[in-house]
């Protein structure tokens, strides 16, 4: 019996095989159509693993096979083998010999820190740490080539930091982008042992795009979207009702469970935990929030209704929970009634603001909204 899963995998008899289809532009040069693994084993976790890793190295070899088409650096047929090892690790290039480092022969591209830093650094992180490392390191290398990180010089830096400007990125998100490719190229130096500079450090950006700041929502449109949330009583506006009144991120209520919920205390309130599939923002995030209004309105009916033990089964599985897409289902249908500039965050940043007018301690409002305390942001 084949039973399919999430992240490309699907189990046969009880083990897990990976399976994928080849871009359809690569399927001639590749002479595939689609890649199929057996992982050698029947842990769901070490599947996981496995896929992930899989997933970066095919990821990796179409995004270079692609970039040779546009002329840059050449890429050999990637082999679509798993050997025993039960999780795949990802190849790194060989370090040379003594002899051959004398004579300065080493080469490590920009690929090849990518593959580095994903496996120093990917360990137990999301596929969105994943998503954003390959994202940002393609961009460099979609600008300047798939390069000897040895041989990239400040200009390169500034030429990269142009190319960014030029594609309207904001200065946070310029900057977000140089710290990727900074320590990937900071790992990838360090586990091959090249002593160089990194030109990426101390990257001047100036003040560029416009930074959107989200308003929040006023407390009579809070009620009104409430009431509509509770005249049509499905999944979708029970998550929009939870965070109403608790100060949750979206993703943080996506990702619970129906054991997160305790409404038989004297005080209902919400056991906000890290999850495999939802790991928390920070380590301030793991707390207890207490239920009021339409936030235990919502908590009960996703209780009452819950099929299986994750409370929105549409966003949330054993593998990952996608609040990207929650947010984009749940804005359509909030957007046309807030004001310009809120959106499904709004209700976390209003949260803050109907704390503050009614003199709610700040360190009870850290404690609700999973905030750093004042001490902690003066001492850092």
């Amino acid at each position: 019996m084949v039973g399919h899963l999430d992240r490309h995998l699907y189990t046969k008899r009880g083990i897990y095989y990976y399976g994928r289809r080849v871009p359809t532009a690569l399927q001639k040069r590749f002479n595939k159509v689609r890649v199929v693994l057996c992982l050698h084993t029947s842990d769901e976790q070490r599947a996981i693993d496995a896929a992930n890793r899989i997933s970066v190295q095919l990821e990796t070899a179409w995004n270079q096979a692609q970039l040779e088409e546009m002329g840059f650096g050449t890429i050999s047929v990637p082999t679509y083998t798993v050997t025993a090892a039960p999780t795949p690790i990802l190849p790194l290039p060989n370090i040379p010999i003594a002899a051959e480092r004398a004579e300065d022969t080493q080469i490590v591209k920009l690929s090849d820190a990518l593959k580095v830093y994903l496996c120093l650094k990917g360990k137990g992180r999301s596929r969105l740490f994943f998503t954003h490392a390959e994202r940002n390191m393609g961009l460099v290398i979609t600008c300047l080539g798939d390069l000897d990180i040895t041989t990239i010089r400040r200009n390169d830096v500034g030429r990269f930091r142009d190319f960014l400007i030029k594609r309207d990125l904001s200065t946070a998100s310029i900057r977000r982008v140089l710290a990727t490719v900074r320590a990937a190229i900071n790992f990838a130096s360090s586990e091959h042992g090249i002593d160089c500079q990194n030109p990426f450090s101390n990257t001047y950006v100036p003040t560029v795009g416009v930074r959107r700041k989200r308003l929040p929502i006023p407390i009579p449109t809070i009620l009104s979207v409430q009431q509509l949330c509770m005249a049509q009583n499905d999944n979708r506006r029970w998550l929009i009702a939870l965070i109403s009144d608790s100060g949750m991120r979206l993703a943080e209520a996506t990702g619970l469970i129906a054991t997160d919920i305790h409404l038989d205390d004297p005080i209902p309130y919400v056991d906000l935990v890290p999850h495999k599939w939802r790991p928390l923002k920070t380590s301030t995030s793991t707390r207890k929030i207490p239920l009021v209004g339409a936030s235990l309105w919502a908590a009960k009916q996703t209780v009452k209704n819950a099929k299986t033990e994750f409370l929105f089964p549409d966003y949330t599985s054993r593998y990952m929970c996608n609040a990207n897409s929650a947010s984009a289902a749940l804005l359509k249908w909030l957007k046309p009634k807030i004001p310009d500039g809120s959106g499904i965050h709004s209700l976390r940043h209003s949260i803050r603001d109907r704390l503050r007018a009614v003199e709610c301690p700040s360190d009870i409002q850290d404690a609700i909204g999973g905030w750093q305390t004042g001490q902690v942001r003066k001492l850092l």
